[in-house]
């Protein structure tokens, strides 16, 4: 069994190779079971741990442990920690133990922005993001690298977070700044996207401009919620997986308002890569992207990493 630490599993990994892995992913489809959620309580700190397995016809198995604990920020700790064993889905053998944390960023801003890909406008430039953590950290080179982003703005609840994301943008190139004004920003942009564990809305739909682009990767569980229902109301919204409106608190909020009915729900990432759902057909048309996250994701991503570190493939 190989241990691919975290340096190793970063080095592995980029959006040029991750969104064309994740697209081929989800074309061919993969043995996702419901993902097992367990609440967490000692010495009343509270979190949450979901246990994500998922196999292919390639010739893997594997399964993510992630732990998720909003609280952290106040302990200036990341709010999830995540482990990955990769085994052989043919064997039950070993493979690997690939870092967790950095599997989940990258197909969590992965996911997006192949999703932008299908529904965000081929012009779009202008990127909002919302939340500073790890997942935050890497939205702006996953955008760009489907779509010509050369503005960024950043807000966060906590504005030294905001900043703190802006100036590492900048140096890594990007025309990045922090803003308080969340509502100027968002009425500017093309594409924002939502990473945060929020359980109030931070995004209004009224705010949307025509032709905007709203990413929501961040919530995940029914209570936590990072939009008003407004943003559901008269816009083309697609989900990551069928599980996303059973749990996702912003879709749930906006079944109960009445502005969204599940079928009113276009499609998933498996329909827009097999081109079964069409995505975007207006250039003023307000797309919403929800996303929950799949176990395929990680599957994916460990094994592109475990080939790459170990020269193996299946």
């Amino acid at each position: 069994m190989v241990v691919i630490d975290t340096e190793q599993t970063r080095r592995a990994l980029s959006f040029d190779a991750a969104i064309p892995a994740l697209r081929e992913a989800f074309r061919q489809g993969a043995h996702v079971p419901t993902r097992h959620v367990h609440a967490i309580e000692s010495g009343g700190a509270h979190g949450t741990t979901l246990i994500m397995p998922a196999w292919n016809e390639q010739g893997y198995f594997g399964v993510k442990v992630i732990n998720i604990f909003p609280e952290n920020t106040r302990q200036s700790l990341p709010g999830l920690h995540a482990t990955y064993n990769l085994y052989s889905a043919r064997t039950g053998v070993p493979l690997a133990q690939v870092d967790g944390d950095q599997v989940t960023v990258f197909r969590t801003a992965g996911a997006a922005a192949l999703g932008a890909s299908y529904l965000a406008r081929e012009d779009a430039r202008v990127l909002v993001i919302v939340g500073s953590g790890r997942i935050a950290g890497l939205v702006a080179q996953a955008m760009r690298t489907v779509r010509p982003i050369d503005k960024v703005w950043v807000w966060n609840v906590r504005p030294a977070g905001a900043e703190a994301l802006a100036a590492a943008l900048r140096e890594q190139g990007f025309d990045a700044s922090s803003t308080l004004d969340l509502e100027k920003a968002v009425r500017e942009a093309d594409i924002v996207s939502c990473a945060t564990l929020s359980t109030v809305p931070l995004v209004r739909g009224d705010w949307l401009r025509p032709g905007a682009h709203l990413d929501l990767i961040g919530s995940f569980k029914p209570d936590m919620i990072e939009t008003d229902t407004a943003c559901f109301d008269g816009t083309t919204v697609y989900v990551d997986t069928d599980e996303a409106p059973t749990k996702a608190g912003d879709l749930l909020a906006a079944f109960e308002a009445g502005v969204l009915a599940r079928e009113d729900i276009r499609g998933n990432l498996t329909d827009l890569v097999r081109g079964q759902a069409p995505g975007r057909t207006r250039a003023d048309e307000v797309t919403v992207f929800k996303a929950v996250g799949s176990a395929l994701e990680d599957l994916t991503l460990a094994a592109l990493v475990y080939e790459a570190c170990s020269g193996q493939a299946k």
